[in-house]
């Protein structure tokens, strides 16, 4: 067997276990979202537009529903169960030239709740992150990056099919 082959068969091996790594964080960041969830009193899709609002709100339902992947009729159940819930606010939007336009921002006073319920990942992440350098984690944060990057090309992708 030639030396090219074992390294390229090596290659593969590193980069299915790369893959399987990125699957199994899937999957536990999904249980770790459910059991925040439960505890917050937030549907996955109900946490994931209120972390697209903290994160880049205020913004119009259907630039939320762009973003979060969503079909914009889909949004207002959503934001209905969000405003029950006191974690948005929908008021209209002055610079709107239709006097109907809404904009939905985050109520950033309920904030500590959600970091309260993180604080135990955080902490986790904290002390995983003290044993890299900080040329280590430039390069997980860019690896990390480019694979959000990939995963919203295959998302496009699909959805357009």
């Amino acid at each position: 067997m030639s030396v090219v082959s074992n390294a390229s068969r090596g290659r593969r091996q590193q980069v299915r276990a790369v893959k399987a790594a990125l699957r199994d964080l899937n999957i536990q960041l999904s249980l770790l979202n459910r059991q925040f969830g439960t505890h917050a009193e937030l549907k996955d899709v109900d946490w994931t537009c209120l972390d697209l609002l903290n994160r880049h709100g205020p913004l119009s339902p259907s630039a939320l529903a762009r973003n979060a992947g969503l079909h914009p009729a889909t949004m207002t159940g959503i934001l209905d169960r969000l405003q029950r819930g006191g974690w948005i606010t929908r008021e209209r939007d002055p610079d709107a030239a239709d006097r109907r336009a809404v904009i939905v921002q985050a109520r950033r006073e309920r904030n500590p709740e959600l970091y309260r319920l993180f604080a135990g990942m955080n902490a986790q992440m904290d002390q995983l992150c003290e044993g890299y350098t900080d040329d280590e984690l430039d390069l997980i944060a860019s690896f990390l990056r480019r694979t959000t990057d990939a995963g919203h090309t295959a998302t496009d992708q699909l959805a357009n099919r």
